[in-house]
């Protein structure tokens, strides 16, 4: 999971575009970057580490130009220790391109081996991203001009739906010609488009231009290529010739601010929703409950645990108190990180969980390393009872579309019984969301959506071109890759004044 933004104006963007970061921070949290355009000339700094250390106040001085895009990094392809694999990526023909990119090819090692073979364009990382940044500069050298127009970037943006496979939201600045943003034909990845005056900007979710003073006009709809001119010009083409919308659930549950709103959809009252049916589901299956305290997982989890614990008339409470300079579990690359952090980032507050039943509310149980933890130290803290709820189905199936699970063996949930995940865990009662329950909450927001990216919970991949053979190949690189994890200088990446 990533995070992108864009901007065209009528002043330098730099400072706006580290602002709009910040608040996309939270959907990557191991490389940021930034990349402009003024005079016929790029502009770009990138690097490992949170927005806030990657750039200072001289690097944003550098940054010149009123037309720019940036980027937040979590990985799920390539090397996530290597610093040249941090975006926007860049190349210089033609025409000159940098783009950053949300999302999963799940065919990038066949478009590899044909932009190698066909193309011929060298390719310098293991990243996706640069593949989707080759085939699109591919397309546009097809044009065969000088000179382009609008019309030749969407003729661009077709070729790519018809080469490229998975997900994909995508900013791209044209030299001397504007920005380019484009969703792929399940919009699978969210985009949002606002306008402030004559300024326009696209980011990954509407809260980053609402801080902006941005207001949010629409989302770009899957297969929808959206281009604004460096004067400021608005254009827009529906690309694919076939399309359905089927945004990624799990963006409700986890990923997503609940102060976005992401294709019509209210992330907060999702999740409203998803405790109110969490909630009857437990007065289904235990009327006469004994939970004494309903406690959330900071942070996700609040909103659902909120509603779930006044319908069923129990007390919520804060039980856990977060170190906020912990970064988010979930998204850390590698696993003994991910577990070492989780007693370091929450510390209980014994007399809420002493002699009590608790319920403890969070928004999905993934490896579960987390989970058990965190119930252990519920019982230290006194607990008579711990159970744990998830506002979310069993995780079972690997996620192939820009989260990093997609190794079965690390899913606790795969092939499974909820009991069995129950007694991994060491609850006392586990209760997961149903899935059409999970799916109800969140469409009720938005009716006109028939259909939602679920594969994690389902199986189910949109995208039609998932087997088990690739699911294989795609576990035994992630095992690979986790055999050889190792630390790797932060060192920046500075091509200013790029022609």
């Amino acid at each position: 999971m990533c995070g992108v933004v864009g901007i065209v104006s009528n002043t330098p963007v730099s400072q706006e575009l580290y602002e709009a970061l910040t608040v996309l921070q939270h959907r990557g949290q191991d490389a940021a970057g930034i990349a402009t355009y003024q005079e016929g000339r790029f502009y770009l700094r990138k690097a490992r580490g949170l927005v806030r250390d990657v750039f200072e106040r001289e690097h944003l001085l550098q940054l010149k130009g009123r037309i720019g895009i940036g980027h937040v990094r979590y990985p799920t392809e390539g090397d996530a220790e290597n610093p040249a694999e941090a975006q926007p990526f860049y190349v210089n023909s033609p025409y000159g391109l940098v783009l950053a990119h949300n999302g999963n090819l799940t065919n990038a090692d066949r478009l590899r081996e044909e932009l190698f073979l066909q193309d011929q364009r060298h390719l310098n990382t293991e990243s996706d991203s640069e593949v989707l940044l080759n085939v699109l500069a591919h397309e546009l050298q097809r044009t065969g001009k000088l000179r382009l127009e609008v019309e030749d970037l969407f003729r661009a943006v077709e070729a790519v739906h018809r080469r490229c496979r998975g997900a994909y939201a995508v900013v791209a600045l044209v030299c001397g010609f504007g920005l380019l943003a484009f969703r792929d034909p399940f919009g699978i990845r969210p985009l949002v488009l606002g306008k402030r005056g004559g300024d326009y900007m696209v980011a990954s979710e509407s809260v980053a231009l609402d801080v902006l003073g941005f207001e949010r006009i629409r989302d770009v709809a899957p297969g929808e290529a959206v281009f604004i001119s460096k004067e400021g010009k608005l254009h827009s083409k529906l690309c694919a010739t076939a399309f359905q919308l089927s945004p990624c659930i799990f963006e409700f549950v986890y990923f997503a601010r609940p102060d976005s709103i992401i294709d019509g959809i209210s992330v907060y009252k999702a999740r409203l929703n998803m405790g109110e049916r969490l909630a009857r589901k437990i007065l289904r299956l235990r009327p006469d409950h004994d939970i004494d305290v309903v406690i959330p997982i900071p942070d996700t989890s609040r909103t659902a645990a909120i509603e779930l614990s006044e319908i069923l008339g129990v007390p919520y409470r804060e039980g856990f108190i977060k170190n906020r300079y912990i970064g988010r579990t979930f998204i850390m690359p590698g696993q003994k990180l991910r577990a070492a952090s989780v007693r370091r980032k929450l510390n209980p507050i014994a007399s809420e969980f002493k002699d009590k039943t608790v319920l403890l509310v969070d928004d999905s149980i993934v490896r579960g390393t987390t989970s058990k933890q965190i119930i252990q130290m519920a019982r230290e803290a006194g607990a008579k009872k711990v159970y744990f709820a998830s506002a979310s189905p069993p995780v079972r199936y690997p996620y192939v579309y820009g989260i990093d699970m997609p190794s079965r063996s690390e899913l606790i949930a795969c092939g499974r019984s909820v009991e069995e995940v129950e007694r991994l865990l060491g609850a006392d009662w586990l209760i997961y969301q149903e899935l059409k329950d999970l799916v109800e909450a969140v469409r009720r927001e938005n009716p006109k959506i028939s259909r939602f990216e679920t594969s994690c919970f389902s199986g189910d991949y949109v995208t039609g071109d998932i087997t088990p053979a690739y699911l294989e190949a795609l576990e035994a690189r992630r095992r690979g890759e986790r055999k050889g994890e190792r630390e790797l200088p932060k060192a920046p990446i500075d091509l200013v004044n790029v022609v």
